[in-house]
């Protein structure tokens, strides 16, 4: 299977999983998606693949430029984990806006009844995506094009603040996709964030992200985490999203971060690699998935230190399979 097919299968997988959450943006302004199991959801029709539902949606593009990169990274006595959607650094959208601006029709709304409702650029300038709201409400429209040749307006100006949460969409267009989040999405669901602190930093992505160099993340795949539910709160150890996790890190992710875990869970030799912030962070990361691995599995981890014939912690889960 060729990285093309590869990559298409990764994404439609993580569509079809109600438990994997999808954001769009930049470090400082993104989009969110996602879905409780039991939520309404439809395919997107043309090209895009993804999905609608109604408090949001999602829309992709298959690109040959399109690099997806799996990584994790400590979290006080836990772990993160995600798979960035990068593009070459050469990508970007056609035109950075820094001003508020009316783009008419938003043609390429997610769902064929929202391509007559208007698109303004809120004008936040950015160069991987455009921070827009949509809405046909006269009265919103009237407070959008009266703000039009001003700076960024931020999504929580007093004057958006004021109108119906229903009659406006939020929506977060890049080169990769985009994001759409209904104004009264609730708690749970689709959401947006634009941090003006944060986007003043001028990142691509957090410091602790080791995205390779050459590389803009514009979009994260989020699989459902070991250790927690959608909502955040901490959940008895799943060997089952470890291990879903670890083959999409093995197949996606740093050959030799993931070499680098490997060896601190006691499987193989310690990769021929300089200490840096991202190899002490993976250590970090290997022992705090040992120790869930322990208390999960303590009789395959003695089978497993018994055959590996080390003092080092191997993985239960797996040494069973």
């Amino acid at each position: 299977m060729d990285d093309s097919s590869a990559i298409a299968d990764l994404l439609r997988a993580g569509l079809a999983d109600a438990g994997t959450a999808w954001s769009l943006g930049t470090f400082g302004a993104a989009a969110e998606f996602r879905r409780s199991d039991d939520e309404d959801v439809a395919p997107l029709d043309g090209g895009r693949i993804g999905l609608v539902s109604p408090r949001g949606g999602i829309g992709l593009c298959l690109s040959d430029a399109l690099v997806p990169f799996a990584y994790e990274t400590a979290l006080g006595e836990t772990w993160s984990h995600a798979v960035a959607l990068c593009l070459p650094e050469a990508e970007e959208i056609a035109e950075a806006r820094s001003a508020v601006t009316a783009l008419g029709a938003d043609s390429e709304a997610l769902r064929a009844e929202d391509r007559d409702a208007l698109l303004f650029d809120l004008g936040f300038g950015l160069r991987t995506c455009v921070v827009g709201l949509r809405t046909r409400d006269p009265d919103a429209v009237d407070v959008l094009r009266g703000s039009c040749g001003t700076p960024a307006l931020d999504p929580q100006d007093p004057r958006l603040a004021a109108l119906p949460r229903s009659a406006l969409t939020f929506v977060f267009d890049g080169p990769i996709g985009r994001i759409e989040v209904a104004g009264d999405a609730g708690a749970g669901g689709p959401r947006a964030h634009v941090v003006a602190s944060v986007l003043r930093l001028g990142r691509t992505h957090p410091a602790t992200a080791p995205i390779p160099a050459g590389l803009v993340p514009h979009a994260h795949m989020l699989p459902p985490h070991p250790c927690k539910d959608a909502s955040g709160t901490a959940i008895p150890f799943d060997p089952a999203r470890h291990d879903a996790f670890q083959a999409l890190l093995a197949r996606w992710g740093d050959p030799a971060l993931f070499a680098l875990k490997q060896h601190g869970l006691g499987q193989g030799e310690r990769p021929n690699r300089m200490p840096d912030r991202w190899s002490r962070s993976v250590e970090k990361v290997a022992q705090a998935q040992a120790e869930r691995l322990r208390a999960c599995c303590p009789q395959a981890e003695e089978v497993a230190q018994d055959q590996s014939g080390t003092g080092q912690v191997v993985s239960g889960h797996q040494a069973l399979s």
